[in-house]
């Protein structure tokens, strides 16, 4: 089967791979057929991501935006899992002993495993997994429900702010994640201000159902997000960058008592002044990977919200040309939103 493997840092090829066994007890054997190109899989392909998110280990078939047909269902999988059924797939495996494992929150755990990080992932063209990992779901493509998985952070996103009916958010970053985090908070009844450098991407934004802002500067932005939602500030900011300025700015123009939630990656390194946090009781609050009914969740919105979801793609390639793909989406930021390798 082919498969495209990641075989150092920046070195990837497409090549043949032997076919999996057969599914075994409470396995399914999937056929990837829309796979999202994430942020994460940049950093892993150049060797940027932390030891923490999970480091980069080669060879590896990377791949964790999945939505796939079942192939082959194992002994013992529930009934819904039938083959030829489309499926999402939730990329988390966490190991039920660690002390977040112990506490309800799965989804932090230290030991815990991402397919197409630290197992091998979808971009291949047969992937057995437990059924643990399999979500069905009636969307008209794959690349929907490919979705899942960005729009299942986007969820964790939103709970983790606890986003009531009426509070008016900010999101900064109207990159994938940003769509996403947008969606959800309007689903959740939030009034949202998108904000970016990009004025093409604050357009997805407005579809989505959020008002805009075009990005300046730290001090313009605040100024302005500050008129739009009160003197005090918004009471929920989210940054999904992950870039230095505009996680300084979130902790700036939030409310008091309000919710500073970082989504964004990076390795950056942040200048705070200390006094943001006792002055103002911020609730600062990070944001990994969802637990299963958060990926259920997703799986629900995006059946509601598909055509949302749709404006997120915005380029497809076959799996022959995924080098080419990944280069091309980490070279062309302001012009790529979500790109989608069809196998």
């Amino acid at each position: 089967m082919r498969a495209a493997v990641t075989e150092a840092v920046e070195v990837v090829t497409v090549t043949d791979r032997s076919e999996p066994p057969a599914p075994g007890r409470g396995e399914v054997l999937l056929a990837p057929e829309a796979i999202g190109i994430c942020g994460s899989d940049y950093h892993f392909f150049l060797g940027e991501l932390s030891e923490q998110a999970g480091g980069s280990r080669f060879p590896r078939v990377l791949g964790h935006e999945v939505g796939a047909r079942i192939a082959a269902v194992g002994p013992g999988c529930r009934d819904e899992l039938t083959v030829g059924r489309l499926v999402a797939l939730w990329p988390l495996i966490a190991c039920g002993s660690c002390y977040p494992c112990s506490v309800g929150r799965p989804n932090t755990c230290d030991n815990f495993k991402l397919i197409g990080i630290h197992l091998d992932g979808g971009l291949q063209e047969q992937l057995v997994t437990a059924q643990e990992q399999v979500f069905p779901l009636d969307v008209e493509s794959a690349g929907i429900a490919a979705m899942v998985e960005p729009l299942s952070i986007a969820v964790q996103a939103v709970r983790r702010a606890a986003v009531q009916t009426g509070e008016r958010v900010v999101v900064l970053g109207a990159g994938p994640i940003g769509q996403c985090i947008c969606l959800v908070a309007r689903e959740y009844g939030a009034e949202v201000l998108a904000v970016d450098l990009q004025p093409s991407r604050l357009e997805i934004s407005a579809g989505i159902g959020a008002e805009t802002l075009v990005w300046t500067s730290a001090g313009g932005t605040i100024d302005a997000v500050r008129r739009w939602a009160a003197p005090a500030g918004p009471p929920v900011v989210f940054d999904a960058t992950g870039a230095a300025a505009a996680v300084q700015a979130m902790t700036e123009m939030v409310s008091s008592a309000g919710r500073a939630v970082q989504v964004g990656m990076s390795n950056q390194l942040v200048s705070l002044r200390i006094g943001l946090l006792t002055e103002k009781e911020l609730d600062l609050r990070g944001v990994s990977c969802c637990d299963s009914d958060g990926f259920a969740e997703a799986v629900g919105l995006a059946e509601r919200r598909q055509q949302a979801l749709a404006t997120v793609i915005s380029h497809e390639f076959p799996l022959e040309r995924f080098p080419e793909a990944l280069r091309f989406a980490i070279d062309n930021p302001t012009e790529v939103m979500k790109v989608v390798i069809l196998a």
